[in-house]
């Protein structure tokens, strides 16, 4: 009996207790509402916008395919963590095996380290369309931006697959208790009873690869695009440009700004209370928005919205 009590305690394959949001509310049922409501908003803001994309042909090109791949991304994201966490508050259940809390992690990694790179090769296509608008079509082809799409996936699945294995191969022998609403790395790491310091430098390194690479893209892409917009006669040009490229910076400082809090600050900057207010920032709140940002601020989508919906009243 003893054996097998301390065999449970230091491997990874015992239950984990998710401690969540909900523990921590006045309110949990309305609370519970809430992220419910707020998950039905996203899939369908997501879906609509993925839709209209792919059924009007006015929207086939680089920039609304790279969007499409980012409503993709956030339906898949927000579907990971929210269902699993609004199904335990139903059934009064908050434990999570080793296996689905290591899917879970892989996905959530994956999806995140796809989105950063995905936002870098968004700001590389406003950077062609710009700066260069009559070689756009050559540089833009639908080859190209199906390479791009799959190189930000493929990293994507890079970071999932390196930190996954380790974080979930470690000895817990502390409390199975997680002071999130999912498995995050960090809330996992902790509960580890081997010395983490060496893994975590080592993912300090990789976040500031992941980060530094598609701000590099970012910065250099938008520098060179405040310049052209600067030199343009045209009025309208430089609004038009200007509405595209703050739609996609809005998104790309929510992201990452959550991103850099949760994997860069220091330890003595974090508490878990303040953990999970990012992470439901940026895990929840974010792909609600995005399709928000990209339609409420695109006529092009808000124009083949009304179109669609004046067809279906007409007919």
């Amino acid at each position: 009996m003893a054996n097998t009590t301390w065999m449970a305690n230091h491997t990874g394959w015992s239950d984990f207790i998710l401690m969540g949001l909900f523990r921590r509310s006045k309110h949990p049922a309305l609370l519970c509402v809430i992220i419910f409501v707020v998950f039905l908003m996203a899939l369908s803001g997501n879906a609509v916008l993925i839709l209209l994309i792919h059924c009007d042909s006015h929207l086939h090109t680089p920039m609304y395919f790279f969007i499409s791949q980012l409503s993709l991304m956030d339906m898949v994201y927000i579907s990971v963590t929210v269902p699993k966490m609004l199904l335990d508050q139903v059934m009064g259940v908050n434990k999570i095996s080793a296996p689905e809390c290591g899917m879970q992690m892989f996905l959530y990694l994956t999806l995140g380290g796809s989105e950063f790179f995905l936002l870098a090769a968004m700001a590389y296509d406003r950077y062609v369309a710009i700066c260069h608008p009559l070689r756009y079509p050559v540089l833009m082809t639908h080859r190209v931006c199906l390479f791009l799409a799959s190189g930000c996936w493929f990293l994507g699945s890079v970071d999932g697959f390196m930190l996954t294995p380790i974080t979930m191969t470690f000895p817990f022998c502390r409390s199975r208790e997680i002071h999130h609403f999912f498995c995050e790395v960090p809330a996992v790491t902790v509960l580890s009873c081997s010395d983490t310091s060496l893994y975590e430098t080592l993912m300090y390194l990789c976040c500031v690869l992941m980060l530094l690479i598609p701000v590099t893209v970012i910065s250099s892409s938008y520098l060179l695009i405040l310049l052209t917009i600067h030199r343009m006669n045209s009025a309208e040009g430089r609004k038009k440009a200007f509405a595209t490229c703050s739609s996609h910076l809005t998104v790309v400082i929510l992201f990452y700004g959550a991103a850099i809090y949760t994997y860069m600050l220091p330890s003595s900057y974090h508490t878990p209370e303040k953990d999970m207010m990012v992470s439901v920032f940026y895990t929840i709140l974010t792909p609600v928005l995005n399709p928000l940002i990209y339609s409420l601020r695109n006529k092009d989508v808000m124009g083949v919205l009304k179109k669609r919906l004046t067809v279906r009243i007409v007919l």
